[in-house]
């Protein structure tokens, strides 16, 4: 599965994705999910919370989906 994400601040941080996604309901969340599940961000593994997604970048989240960052509408 495949989403478009639109960003309205220049970055959003991996933690925030994964909130705006619904994938979690509390930021405190997010160390516990990277934990449990593979994150590949534009081809490298990456389970850092706070690491900045800009526009074109690609995350796939293991069981998830894939989900792509661009620019706010």
């Amino acid at each position: 599965m495949e989403k478009t994400i639109y960003l309205t601040t220049p970055y959003i941080t991996l933690g925030q994705l994964l909130k705006i996604a619904d994938i979690i309901s509390s930021g405190g969340q997010a160390k516990y999910f990277l934990a449990d599940y593979q994150v590949v961000i534009n081809g490298q593994v990456d389970q850092r919370r706070g690491r900045k997604l800009y526009p074109d970048d690609v995350v796939e989240i293991q069981e998830f989906g894939t989900f792509i960052m661009k620019a706010g509408k």
